[in-house]
């Protein structure tokens, strides 16, 4: 019998996640994705199936940032993207990741930024 991959683990830990969390107009889902060279973050109206904002590692200000430095500004860029969009509120969807790291640190740039969870 073959071992999952750790990437398989983690999929299969965003499933069980995702048949709990569902995003709404008025309280999207903050889905994050970490990459080895970044973090991406969308706000997700699951109802209609559009994103309402996002936030990519990529762009000219975060590019050049440390990890760590990079989720927490990408948290507050994303807080900020929300509340142009008229959104308050949202839930966390960790994407089958630890809470603790860049993942921890996006969460606590976008509650600085203003938007709640």
């Amino acid at each position: 019998m073959a071992l999952p991959t750790a990437e398989q683990r983690r999929l299969r830990r965003r499933r069980r996640v995702r048949a709990k969390i569902r995003g709404t107009k008025d309280r999207p889902r903050l889905s994050v994705y970490r990459s080895n060279r970044g973090v991406f973050a969308q706000l997700i109206d699951d109802d209609t199936g559009r994103t309402i904002a996002a936030v990519n590692w990529t762009e000219p200000d975060l590019r050049s940032m440390k990890p760590m430095d990079q989720a927490k500004k990408a948290g507050e860029e994303i807080a900020a993207r929300a509340k142009q969009a008229g959104v308050e509120t949202c839930v966390f969807d960790r994407g089958g990741y630890q809470y603790h790291g860049r993942v921890k640190a996006l969460a606590d740039g976008a509650r600085e930024g203003g938007l709640k969870f």
